[in-house]
């Protein structure tokens, strides 16, 4: 469509196009940065000091050690069986995007892997490339991607049996690191899970975002008070929803809101100055969008 064409349309319709544009670009920006960060945690920091991620990542870590083919060559032929199941089972938007992201993963890994180890302890190398990689593979995510086939494998096989992504995920990698302490040292391997470890818990950082929200419940008889007083002194959105006592049989006043972390202890306050006996649940809330919440990216 060229710019005429674009003109042509309503305004809602230039301006959806322009936003879904925008957010393409950014979530493909998203993903080089991220794949890019990746490769440089493998190749510049763990591979020099014998260490696997873990996934297909790690088991092409491990033939490529074993063979004589390059790094870059494994993580795709590796990849592309689970892209297929994935294809299959999924949905093209993700295993596209997916592909994408194994492919630049290759790229930056045949590039980068020409340069010398950023690091010379072991220690500094665990670290700081669990951390870097950890950053590298939650900005795919983020993103709309993934890394690892044996994600897509766990996302199927949860559909289809009672054990969990996670559970799925962990077998896997278990055998994985198993296999990594015979292949290189058990020493490499430990090393390995704890990068791992690490890599893990900053991905879970990258997607839930450094400032934590909390999705609150609020049963009371004293509802209006308390939204009112919530609305005033923190500024968030309340939303009024009607209950019925499960044993009373009686109806009930409910509040649900999202609140930052920072401000759970201040609304726990106002809960307590309206209605010391109020009913009160706080869960973690992996994103919102929309509302008072200023969030600059969709997903």
């Amino acid at each position: 469509m060229d710019a005429l064409e674009l003109n042509a349309l309503p305004p809602a319709r230039r301006i959806g196009r322009r936003r879904r544009f925008g957010a393409f670009v950014w979530r493909g920006m998203g993903i080089v940065a991220g794949t890019f960060l990746a490769a440089l945690a493998l190749t510049r920091l763990l591979i020099p000091f014998r260490m696997i991620d873990g996934g297909t990542v790690g088991i092409a870590i491990i033939a490529h050690h074993l063979s004589a083919l390059p790094l870059g060559l494994w993580i795709v032929l590796l990849n592309l069986p689970f892209l297929f199941l994935g294809y299959r089972e999924i949905g093209k938007t993700f295993v596209v995007t997916t592909l994408a992201a194994v492919v630049l993963l290759s790229g930056w890994v045949t590039v980068l892997s020409r340069f010398p180890p950023l690091v010379d302890s072991a220690f500094l190398a665990t670290v700081f490339g669990g951390l870097i990689l950890g950053i590298g593979v939650g900005l795919v995510i983020r993103n709309g991607g993934s890394l690892d086939g044996t994600e897509i494998v766990a996302i199927v096989l949860n559909e289809r049996t009672d054990f969990s992504v996670g559970e799925i995920v962990m077998f896997f990698n278990i055998f994985i690191f198993t296999s990594a302490a015979f292949v290189f040292s058990l020493e490499s391997a430990m090393y390995s899970v704890i990068a791992y470890y690490i890599a893990y818990r900053v991905i879970d950082m990258v997607l839930t975002g450094l400032e934590e929200m909390k999705s609150v419940i609020i049963i009371s008889d004293q509802a209006d008070d308390i939204a009112e007083a919530i609305m005033a002194r923190l500024g968030r959105g309340v939303t009024h929803l009607a209950g019925v006592g499960g044993y009373s049989k009686e109806e009930k006043k409910i509040l649900y809101c999202v609140v930052t972390r920072l401000e759970v202890s201040k609304l726990k306050s106002i809960v307590r100055d309206f209605d010391p006996e109020a009913f009160v649940t706080i869960e973690n809330v992996h994103d919102v969008l929309g509302g008072r919440f200023n969030k600059r990216s969709i997903h």
